[in-house]
């Protein structure tokens, strides 16, 4: 599709991948955004923490850890499913994330064991540290994704509808001149309602690690759903390789979301039943 035959009302999108160079160096928005979105999490699920008994000084070496941690899982795993032979021939650029590229299901493998590993080293439930973790994880991704907007390296089929997106910059990543649907846009409305819906879960009664469980469940499905609109290779039973993995997820998260569920519902006093203490 040329840019001449390009839909009325498309949203064109001109910004360089690049936000600022200096000389050698060069300072990317996705990797600007992805450090956005860390801080934003961070400072937006300190306080709720705290109340779970991690204090601000445990936060921050609990993020650090985790955070490499899951940095390196999502890299690794978009290059393990995404371009192999091409990164096998240059291996300088395996771990050139600032270039986009993360998978979140690798950082999401990687980063949850060895957070509830650094939280009980610190003495902290692993569960009310992995629920913090379900908290942050999709405010911060949803900043992330205005760097996948800008770098056009997130992008549905190409598309007619009228908020469909095209690229113009040469850095970008998306061909020219072709429309698509803006799947990074759609991620990112999707970790805000995600987000909005877990941060209202918060104050439920709830057993530790329910909140990380039914965050686990939501962004599988939703996922699921996504990945029906993202410029993905198929991979096997007409699914994409996310797809696939998210019903993976799903058969371990919901047994996970019923046994904490269920627990918490032992835990309470039968107060219903004739004879019961008032």
């Amino acid at each position: 599709m040329s840019a001449a035959l390009l839909p009325l009302g498309v949203i064109v999108i001109d910004i360089d991948p690049v936000l600022l160079r200096l000389g050698p160096l060069a300072l990317h928005w996705y990797g600007l955004m992805y450090a956005a979105g860390i801080a934003v999490g961070l400072a937006v699920v300190g306080r709720y923490a705290r109340r779970q008994g991690i204090t601000g000084q445990v936060l921050g070496e609990l993020a650090w850890g985790t955070g490499l941690a899951a940095l390196l899982g999502g890299r690794l795993y978009y290059v393990a499913q995404t371009r192999r032979e091409w990164y096998l021939a240059h291996p300088l650029r395996v771990l050139a994330a600032w270039d986009g590229g993360m998978a979140f299901y690798g950082a999401l493998f990687a980063g949850a064991p060895l957070l509830a590993l650094l939280a009980h080293r610190h003495g902290v439930s692993p569960w009310r540290a992995l629920d913090a973790a379900a908290l942050f994880a999709p405010l911060a991704q949803a900043i992330g994704r205005v760097g996948n907007l800008i770098n056009g390296d997130v992008v549905g089929y190409p598309s007619a509808l009228p908020w469909a997106t095209s690229y113009t910059n040469s850095g970008s990543f998306a061909v020219h001149g072709v429309a698509y649907q803006p799947a990074a846009a759609y991620e990112l409305l999707f970790s805000l309602a995600l987000f909005a819906l877990l941060w209202r879960a918060r104050g439920w009664d709830q057993a530790p690690g329910s909140l990380f469980a039914l965050y686990l469940c939501l962004y599988a499905a939703g996922q699921f759903v996504l990945f029906y609109w993202r410029d993905n290779p198929l991979l096997a039973l007409g699914l994409k390789q996310a797809q696939l993995t998210s019903l993976a997820v799903l058969a371990a998260a919901g047994p996970l979301l019923w046994w904490r569920i269920r627990q918490i519902r032992e835990a309470q006093p039968d107060s219903g039943r004739p004879g019961s203490a008032p």
